[in-house]
């Protein structure tokens, strides 16, 4: 019997050829940066890609989104080359990716089944994996075709199907309840991880958000003494790892790491793991982290920025934490970064002095909130009292 997981994805040392489009509207530099993390991506997912192509045309082509002419030279390659996939770094239509197959007679895989693939991979905890499969489902919808015969088998017998019914109908219906099983399954684990939240309200809560592969579990480690996996890839971290830790000055403190953000993250990816972000939203302070080394902090901060957004996190105190500073190895380069960013926290997760350092910024941030939370306390009791005192008019 076929499962979920049947559908076109990247398998280990699968051959495959990446290609992107670059039309006048976008920045040629970001882009090369785009598809280099593209093929990185299809690395972290098993792949080997042994080509990348960049076409340049004016505008997308509706139907196949590539240039037909080009699609055509890549089916040549793709036999020449001896792969049967080919991998275009952007988010396809179902009627697109059916077009370019029929062409290139192989197998199609955009950008969002290429990120699917390795949190399904990458998926540990069960809610992890309800996550990846609800994300999945919800990509796979809109491309069922007659094929996905395989869901009658999950549910049958007298009266599941109506008169004159078309097997189309019945997959997508199959799917649909298939989805809602999944979203009361999560909301059961929800409450879970509710609970054990509620049971650390009292303790001042640090989340680390960012760029994935920035180095969020590494810090984590050197910041609470934890082993959280640590790994040269994107997405190595999907669940939500939470540890306690000893700030000098403050006491505990409970920080948190969380799952990386990508440039051009699928939307219902956010939507799947909003759950494990949510600790993100419950956060006192946010630790947002990039890789100091990158020429594009500035794209991954608005990459972050973004999410947090969309997670209505956008409001919770905050300090930059730019890593891997140690890779700044040129002194002009690491004062350009000092003058645009003055505020933030240079850090190396592997130097016990910055890591020092970094823990007397929380520490700061750890009192500037008593401040704040005893002044809002003492304008709520005066508040009360003097609202007690007044008496109510007669009528």
């Amino acid at each position: 019997m076929r499962t979920i997981h049947d559908v076109p994805s990247l398998v280990k040392s699968e051959r495959a050829i990446l290609i992107g489009l670059l039309t006048p509207d976008m920045d040629a530099a970001l882009f090369d940066v785009d598809l280099q993390e593209m093929e990185m991506l299809c690395t972290t997912a098993g792949a080997v890609v042994v080509k990348r192509i960049v076409q340049k045309r004016p505008r997308v082509e509706a139907a196949t989104y590539l240039g037909g002419g080009k699609i055509h030279d890549l089916a040549r390659e793709m036999a020449e080359l001896s792969c049967a996939t080919l991998v275009i770094d952007a988010e396809l239509s179902p009627s697109q990716v059916r077009n370019i197959e029929e062409v290139v007679e192989g197998k199609v895989v955009d950008r969002n089944q290429v990120i699917l693939d390795i949190f399904a991979k990458h998926a540990r905890t069960n809610e992890a994996r309800i996550q990846v499969e609800l994300a999945q489902l919800r990509t796979l919808y809109p491309r069922l075709t007659r094929a996905w015969t395989h869901f009658s088998q999950q549910v049958g017998g007298i009266g599941t199907r109506g008169p004159g019914e078309k097997q189309l109908e019945v997959d997508r219906r199959l799917v649909q309840k298939k989805i809602g099983d999944l979203q009361a399954r999560l909301k059961k684990v929800e409450s879970g991880g509710q609970t054990q939240r509620k049971s650390r309200e009292e303790i001042y809560k640090v989340t680390l958000v960012g760029y994935t592969n920035v180095g969020k579990s590494s810090l984590l480690n050197a910041l609470s003494g934890a082993k959280v996996l640590v790994e040269n890839k994107l997405f190595a971290t999907l669940d939500t790892a939470t540890r306690r830790t000893y700030i000098p000055g403050v006491g505990t403190v409970i920080v948190s790491d969380t799952v990386g953000f990508i440039r051009k993250l699928p939307h219902h990816l956010v939507a799947s793991f909003r759950s494990t972000l949510e600790v993100a939203r419950e956060a006192d302070l946010l630790l947002v982290m990039v890789d100091a080394s990158c020429p594009w902090v500035d794209q991954q901060l608005a990459t972050v920025e973004a999410v947090l957004s969309e997670l209505e996190a956008d409001r919770i105190p905050r300090l930059l934490v730019l890593n891997k500073d140690d890779l700044l190895i040129d002194p002009f380069e690491r004062k350009k970064v000092e003058l645009a960013y003055p505020s933030a926290v240079f850090v190396n997760a592997f130097d016990k002095q910055s890591v020092r350092a970094l823990k007397e910024r929380i520490a700061q941030s750890v009192a500037e909130h008593k401040r704040e939370s005893s002044m809002t306390s003492l304008i709520s009791q005066n508040t009360n009292q003097i609202m007690s005192e007044i008496e109510p008019p007669r009528p």
